[in-house]
C-alpha cells in the first residue's frame, strides 16, 4: 500500500501550513510573464513555479484544462510537471473536475490515480453531479491506492449557488457532504485525522446557506478536508479564513492561484510567504 493520503496531508499541514498554491497558466498570465503560450510554456511555467514555491508550501494544485488545451503535448507537459511535484516532495492535487458513470469513471479514475496513471497526483478533484454514488469506482481505487478525493460541494462561482442550494430535506451541497463523509466512514484508516475524502467548498459561499455549518461537528478524528478556493481574484481573503470557516478552520486547505503571482512570476516566494504569515496570523486568532 502506497502512502496514505489522508496521513500525507496531515504531515504536510504540520511541515508547512495548509496553503495551497494552484500553478494555472492562463494564457495572460503565460504572456506577461515571458512565456510562451505552447506546450513548451506551460510547462516551463510549471517548473518555474515549482521552484519558487519549495521550501515555501507543501501543496500544489495544477488546473488540467490549461495543460489539455494544448493536446497530447500538452499532456506530455502536464505528465512531466506532476512528476517534478512529487520529486520535489509536494503533495500534488490534480484539478480535473472529472465526473461521470460506469466504467467511464473507472478509467478515469485508473488514468489519475490507478497503479500505471501516467498523471501522477496524490488526490484528484471529481464532480459528483450525475449523482456521488457515481463517483464509487474512483473512491474505490482512491481507498485501494492510497490516494484522495476532493468532491465539489460549494463551489465558489455565482453560477454553482442557485443548483447547489436547491433544497428538499437538505441542499444538494450538504446531501454530498453528507454521501462523502459516508464514503470516509466506509474506508477510514486506523488513527487518521482526516477522511481520504474531501470536499470542495468556495471560499465566497456562505456555510449556513448552503447548509455546510455542521460538518465534522464535535468530531476529533476522520475529519472531512475541505479544498477551498476564492481567495485572491475571486473576492475572498485570508485575513478572513477563520471567519469564513469557523469550527472548521483547522481542516482547510486553503487556496489561492493568480494572487500568488502579484508581483511576478520571481516574486512568487516572497508573495507566498507573506500569504502564509497573513494566514498562520488570522489562524491563530
Amino acid at each position: 500500500m502506497p502512502d496514505i493520503f489522508s496521513k500525507k496531508l496531515e504531515t504536510a499541514f504540520d511541515s508547512k501550513g495548509q496553503l495551497c498554491v494552484g500553478i494555472d497558466p492562463h494564457e495572460d498570465i503565460l504572456l506577461e510573464n515571458g512565456f510562451e503560450v505552447s506546450a513548451k510554456g506551460v510547462l516551463d511555467f510549471g517548473l518555474a513555479m515549482l521552484d519558487e514555491l519549495e521550501g515555501s508550501v507543501s501543496i500544489v494544485k495544477p488546473q488540467v484544462s490549461f495543460f489539455e488545451r494544448f493536446g497530447s503535448a500538452g499532456f506530455a507537459s502536464l505528465e512531466q510537471l506532476l512528476d517534478s511535484a512529487q520529486a520535489k516532495g509536494f503533495l500534488v492535487i490534480a484539478d480535473a473536475k472529472r465526473g461521470d458513470i460506469g466504467s467511464t469513471m473507472e478509467a478515469y479514475a485508473q488514468a489519475w490515480l490507478g497503479k500505471d496513471a501516467p498523471f501522477t497526483c496524490d488526490a484528484l478533484t471529481v464532480n459528483p453531479y450525475l449523482g456521488v454514488g457515481a463517483l464509487a469506482p474512483a473512491a474505490s481505487v482512491a481507498a485501494e491506492r492510497g490516494k484522495g478525493l476532493f468532491v465539489l460541494a460549494a463551489t465558489s462561482n455565482p453560477e454553482g449557488k442557485a443548483l447547489q442550494s436547491s433544497t428538499n430535506e437538505e441542499t444538494v451541497a450538504a446531501l454530498v457532504a453528507r454521501e462523502v463523509d459516508r464514503i470516509n466512514s466506509s474506508t477510514a484508516i486506523s488513527n487518521s485525522k482526516f477522511g481520504s475524502n474531501g470536499l470542495v467548498i468556495g471560499a465566497t459561499v456562505s456555510l449556513t446557506e448552503l447548509g455546510l455549518s455542521q460538518i465534522n461537528q464535535n468530531r476529533p478524528t476522520l475529519r472531512t478536508p475541505i479544498l477551498a478556493p476564492g481567495f485572491g481574484f475571486q473576492g475572498a481573503r485570508l485575513e478572513d479564513a477563520k471567519a469564513i470557516f469557523k469550527d472548521l478552520s483547522s481542516d482547510v486547505l486553503y487556496s489561492i492561484s493568480r494572487s500568488a503571482l502579484r508581483d511576478g512570476i520571481r516574486g512568487v516566494a516572497r508573495a507566498v510567504q507573506e500569504d502564509q504569515n497573513t494566514l498562520h496570523k488570522a489562524l491563530s486568532q
